[in-house]
C-alpha cells in the first residue's frame, strides 16, 4: 500500500474547526486520490460557506478548459444580499499544469469571495499551489491506511448502535477493498441487513458484501483464458485504479492458475466434480468453470505460467522489476496466441 500523508488528521480537524467557528480562509484546496474524502470536505465547505448550491452567490466551474479571466470577473462581482460569494472549481488541472492568472489573483482576492478547489492531482512546484499553501489552506486526501479505515468503519457502525470485532473489520476490508466510497455503500447494506442484530459478524459480511475484487479477477482470468489480451489488460488497470496493490493481484492470478493446474490434473485422472471441489476447497458449482478454463492450456503452459509468476515476484522483491510491469508481463505472456 502506498505511503500516506501523516498530516491528514490534523488538516481534517482544522477544516472542522473552521466550519464550527465560521472562521474561514479565503481559499481551500482539497486534493488527492480518495474521492470520498475530497467530495465530503468539498460539500461540507460549500454548505458552511454558501448554504446552498442553488444560491445566487454560488458559482461552480468544472473541467480543464476553464477561462481564468471569467472566474476572476465572477470573483470581483459583489455578492447579492450577502457578505459572501463562493466559487467552487473542480478538476480544472490548474494545480497540475499551472495557472499564472489565478495564482496572481489569489494573492489578494476580493474580500467577499471564497474559493474552494477540488482536484485529483497537484504539482507542488506550480505557483498557484504555493500561493494557496501560503495564503489559504490545502489538504491532501489520499488513500487511508488500514488502521484509519478500521477506526472509521467502527465509528460508523457504533453510530448505528452496533458493534464489529477487529477480525470482522479486517475481513471486510479484505473483501471490499480500501476505496471509501465502496466501503460506505457496503456498510449501508450491512446495517440494513443487520437491523435486528447488535453485532456485525464475518458471516454477515460474507452474505451481504459484494466481493468486487474476486469478480474482477474472475473476469480478468476469463479474458486471459480466452486469449483476449486487451480486455485482460484493461481489467488489470481497472483494478489498479481501484487502488488494489499489484502484489495482491499477482498473488490472486497465481492462485487462480494453481487451482487450474490442480483441477486439470484431477479431471484428467477422471475425478468427479464433488471430490475435486473437496480436494481444492472450491464451491462445487465453480469446479466446472475451472475445468473449462484449464482446457485452454496444456499442463506445461500452466506450469510455465506459475513459474513466471514466482520468478516475477522474486524479481520485484529483489529490486530487479517493477510490480505493475511484472503483472502486465504475466498477463501478456498468458494471453499470447498459441
Amino acid at each position: 500500500m502506498a505511503a500516506k500523508t501523516s498530516d491528514f488528521p490534523v488538516k481534517q480537524r482544522q477544516i472542522n474547526e473552521d466550519i464550527k467557528n465560521a472562521t474561514f480562509k479565503q481559499c481551500y484546496l482539497i486534493y488527492g486520490e480518495e474521492a470520498y474524502l475530497r467530495n465530503q470536505n468539498r460539500d461540507k465547505l460549500v454548505k458552511a460557506l454558501s448554504g446552498d448550491m442553488a444560491s445566487m452567490n454560488f458559482s461552480r466551474y468544472e473541467g480543464n478548459d476553464l477561462n481564468p479571466g471569467e472566474i476572476i470577473d465572477m470573483a470581483e462581482t459583489m455578492p447579492f444580499l450577502s457578505d459572501k460569494r463562493v466559487i467552487l472549481i473542480e478538476n480544472s488541472g490548474f494545480f497540475k499544469n499551472g495557472c499564472p492568472e489565478l495564482a496572481d489573483y489569489l494573492k489578494a482576492p476580493a474580500e467577499t469571495t471564497f474559493f474552494i478547489f477540488a482536484e485529483k492531482e497537484v504539482d507542488k512546484r506550480k505557483d498557484i499551489y504555493k500561493t494557496v499553501s501560503k495564503t489559504g489552506f490545502e489538504m491532501c486526501c489520499d488513500e487511508q491506511d488500514e488502521g484509519i479505515l478500521k477506526t472509521w468503519i467502527a465509528g460508523k457502525v457504533k453510530s448505528e448502535g452496533k458493534s464489529i470485532s477487529p477480525r470482522a473489520l479486517a475481513f471486510m476490508i479484505d473483501r471490499v477493498g480500501t476505496d471509501m466510497s465502496n466501503i460506505s455503500t457496503e456498510l449501508e447494506k450491512l446495517i440494513c441487513y443487520c437491523m435486528d442484530k447488535s453485532e456485525i459478524t464475518e458471516e454477515d459480511i460474507e452474505a451481504v458484501c459484494a466481493n468486487w475484487l474476486t469478480n474482477r479477477i474472475f473476469a480478468m482470468t476469463d479474458a486471459i483464458v480466452e486469449r483476449n489480451q486487451k480486455r485482460a489488460i484493461d481489467l488489470y488497470y481497472d483494478l489498479l485504479a481501484l487502488k488494489e496493490p499489484p502484489a495482491k493481484i499477482l498473488a490472486l492470478i497465481t492462485r487462480q492458475f494453481n487451482l487450474m493446474l490442480q483441477v486439470k490434473e484431477m479431471s484428467d485422472n477422471r475425478r468427479d466434480n464433488g471430490s475435486i471441489a473437496s480436494a481444492v476447497k472450491l464451491a462445487p458449482f465453480l469446479v466446472g468453470k475451472y475445468i473449462n478454463w484449464a482446457k485452454g492450456y496444456s499442463r506445461e503452459e500452466l506450469v510455465e505460467t506459475l513459474e513466471l509468476c514466482a520468478g516475477n515476484d522474486e524479481a520485484v522483491k529483489t529490486g530487479k522489476l517493477d510490480y505493475v510491469i511484472s503483472v502486465e508481463m504475466v498477463i501478456i505472456k498468458c494471453t499470447a496466441g498459441k
